[in-house]
């Protein structure tokens, strides 16, 4: 018997339960975007500029292609046995 396969679910009754929480979590995580940055205010000084605008949307694109890009030399070490 392969050693691997010991390790391996077939079980997926908790994917529906993370697919769960993770839509309540994104939900919780919009209201609290629309609240904090006062999107329901008719006030144009409270609003967000679109330069910060752009320069967030930046900065998360940025940060999100360094995440994945080390998370690929991770895995990408991994399978060829190389530590970089």
């Amino acid at each position: 018997m392969d050693s691997s396969s010991e390790f391996r679910s077939t079980d997926r009754s908790g994917v529906g339960l993370v697919a769960g929480i993770l839509a309540i979590l994104f939900a919780l995580a919009g209201a609290l975007l629309y609240v904090g940055w006062g999107w329901d205010d008719a006030d144009p000084a409270s609003a967000m500029t679109f330069a910060a605008a752009v320069a967030m949307t930046f900065g998360v694109v940025v940060t999100l292609v360094l995440g994945v890009g080390l998370i690929s030399l991770v895995y990408y070490g991994s399978r060829r046995h190389r530590d970089f």
